[in-house]
């Protein structure tokens, strides 16, 4: 007969399934709001330690998470609603056909769909954003909510996330649990550090080398600071391509520089190696196939999932690899 404690297990994974499908269109803003209350710890204990009741020290800390998420995703819906008809025209002006030379052979390719989608999606993007802004509101709302509970109560819910595991696998919960911080830490923090610094840099670099709109491009830059690897690389590539289609090869080549140089690496090595103490250091190679898996499978939460999911994966093999080294060293 099953014991009282593996039936009570049973039920809570029963349950956990069930609230899983009932709230399916919340997972993602509960697993958000979770894992962004798992760093804001210390900044409640710090709130706490100045002499805040607990109340105020965990609305006080979730005051901060909800500015510090609105702020941005405010901004970035204003620029692109301002900007609307600036991404119509540069859609529009991508050529219908590119003819590629090399070698006296030429090849055009034709770009005509492609056009039209690019010119479509950006047309309709400012509308489906204000569409989607009353569900956006109670999410944000519920993420607040979630993270004042998380913070004010963090002690009961390590407890009762412990309580199932035996007392002889705490210690790789704490392992576990360090990784995971150490991944969030490197994905929250670590990048919105470099986003920032990719801004500053990334203005007057657009401002100098005469783009229009520079802030908005600069903002673009520092979004794209959290795709791994490819980064602002990404948008100096393309403002390069658009360059080269209407015959400026030479400014081509100046933003591909100085671009390239000041915008898509400096910050990383301005910034990362003196935060990188409390990472993770997951290979860029891991975290590119967690990031870009995470995205395809889940949506936009995979891109905290996704490395989230291949860190720990990371952290159970060398766990099983000290596990049969001591073992060989035993027997």
């Amino acid at each position: 007969m099953p014991s009282r404690r593996t039936v009570t297990t049973g039920v809570l994974v029963a349950v956990l399934g069930l609230a899983a499908a009932i709230l399916a269109d919340v997972l993602a803003t509960v697993f958000f709001a979770v894992t962004v209350a798992a760093l804001l710890i210390p900044v409640y204990e710090w709130f706490h330690d100045r002499g805040l009741p607990p109340w105020w020290a965990s609305a006080a800390t979730s005051v901060l998470a909800f500015v510090g998420t609105l702020v941005p995703l405010t901004v970035l819906a204003g620029l692109v609603y301002l900007r609307r008809d600036l991404f119509v025209d540069l859609a529009q002006a991508i050529p219908r056909e590119l003819t590629i030379a090399v070698s006296g052979f030429t090849y055009t390719v034709d770009l005509t769909p492609f056009r039209a989608d690019i010119v479509a999606a950006v047309a309709n993007l400012a509308f489906d954003v204000a569409r989607a802004l009353p569900v956006l509101s109670l999410k944000l709302t519920l993420f607040a909510i979630l993270i004042f509970a998380l913070v004010m109560h963090h002690d009961d819910a390590t407890a009762a996330f412990i309580a199932p595991v035996p007392a002889r696998y705490h210690d790789l919960v704490r392992r576990f649990s360090d990784r995971a911080r150490a991944t969030l830490y490197s994905i929250y923090v670590l990048q919105a550090a470099t986003a920032a610094a990719t801004v500053a840099l990334a203005l007057p670099v657009f401002l100098l080398l005469g783009y229009p709109f520079p802030f908005t491009l600069a903002l673009v830059a520092g979004i794209l600071q959290f795709l791994p690897i490819v980064g602002p690389s990404l948008l100096v590539g393309a403002l390069a391509v658009w360059k080269l289609t209407i015959g400026d090869t030479t400014g081509a080549v100046v933003l591909l520089v100085a671009a390239g140089v000041l915008v898509a690496w400096l910050p990383d090595v301005l910034v990362r190696p003196r935060l990188s103490r409390r990472t993770a250091h997951l290979p860029g190679s891991l975290y590119y196939i967690g990031f870009v898996g995470g995205l395809l499978t889940v949506g936009p939460v995979g891109i905290i999932a996704g490395p989230l999911v291949v860190a720990l994966a990371a952290e159970a093999a060398q766990l099983l690899a000290a596990e049969n080294t001591a073992q060989r060293t035993l027997s």
